[in-house]
């Protein structure tokens, strides 16, 4: 292991000996190279030892082989895996910069992607897990906490949201962390890597990234409202072209899911160590291109004008809108997230 590309005898056999390795930027959970085989270019992946390693090899090996269905690709093809030492073997990608209206291609590569699984899939991966109870608890105790009002059926209403969610079903295929750097941009179009956190669900979960600032990514954008119409269309026509039914879900529901959860908060690393709503009022952070309380600020906005009108949310768009001025004038130095991705 160490620094020598893991590339044992199963696939030797099966693909030949590597040459001109080159060790590229990774996640602490994994190691990457870019090497050079007879068919040409191709990508290293090993799963560093740890909690959870088998998991999510698995998960990337049989999210990478369902999204193989796609044509034209949305994932680089997979070569080779070894199992017993945690590797995988894709063909490379050659990125080039996005275009500044890449949400639009992006979109559609992702309704593409999620088109691939069907419901005889089910099993091949974990369901999609939404927000808690307990998360719907500790984003109105933030309410609380900052002096806003809840009126009484709050609680009852976002039990019911957090409900709604997980009997939503869906048999799309999730990628789990769709996030700026994890699209490669190329002249063919968009191919998704990294599916360690994929999962079966409704795709309007990931589709609401869009819209609710990729809540577990790095990098936040917010898109000019027409260009996010464009892209969400471009969604809807895509899985409609490739399934030939409606995009069926809530996108609303699926932003305001993403909203309750403080783990959306923080880095993968992060997550479940700490209630960090609860955080917020003493303590903000950085993580990539925005800190906590811009990326709340930001979904209290778009959660607060998804909800205007509708019946069974109107106690949620009242919190999300009188949130949302509290923590502005609380911290008047919060600045919108960026509009543009790096």
């Amino acid at each position: 292991m160490g620094r020598h590309v893991p590339f044992g005898g199963v696939l030797r056999a099966e693909l030949g000996a590597p040459r001109r390795s080159h060790r590229l930027e990774s996640s602490p959970r994994s190691r990457v190279w870019r090497v050079e085989l007879a068919g040409g270019p191709a990508v290293v992946k090993q799963f560093v030892e740890g909690p959870g390693a088998a998991e999510r090899y698995a998960r990337e090996v049989a999210g990478l082989r369902l999204a193989a269905r796609a044509e034209p690709a949305v994932v680089p093809a997979l070569l080779g895996t070894d199992p017993d030492e945690r590797v995988l073997v894709l063909s490379h990608v050659a990125h080039r910069p996005p275009p500044r209206e890449w949400i639009v291609g992006y979109a559609t590569a992702l309704a593409r992607l999620h088109a691939t699984a069907l419901p005889a899939d089910a099993g091949l991966l974990p369901a999609w897990s939404g927000p808690t109870r307990a998360d719907a608890d500790s984003f109105l105790h933030l309410a609380e906490t900052l002096g806003v009002t809840v009126a009484p059926g709050v609680p009852a209403e976002l039990a019911a949201l957090v409900d709604r969610l997980a009997r939503a079903g869906g048999h799309a295929l999730l990628h789990g962390d769709p996030c700026p750097g994890n699209d490669l941009h190329t002249d063919d179009g968009v191919r998704f890597i990294d599916f360690e956190q994929a999962s079966l669900g409704n795709g309007l979960v990931e589709l609401a990234y869009l819209r609710i600032g990729f809540p577990t990514c790095w990098c936040v954008t917010k898109a000019a409202p027409a260009l996010l119409d464009r892209a969400e269309t471009a969604y809807r026509t895509t899985w409609t072209e490739v399934t030939g039914t409606d995009a069926g879900g809530d996108l609303t529901d699926a932003c305001a899911g993403w909203l309750l959860r403080g783990d959306a908060l923080v880095e993968r690393a992060l997550r479940g160590t700490a209630d960090h709503l609860a955080r917020l009022p003493d303590h903000d952070w950085t993580w990539g291109t925005a800190t906590a309380r811009q990326r709340l600020a930001h979904r209290l906005g778009v959660v607060a004008g998804m909800t205007a009108g509708r019946d069974d949310l109107p106690g949620l768009h009242a919190v999300s809108t009188d949130l949302r001025r509290a923590v502005l004038e609380r911290w008047p130095s919060v600045p919108p997230v960026p509009a543009d991705r790096p």
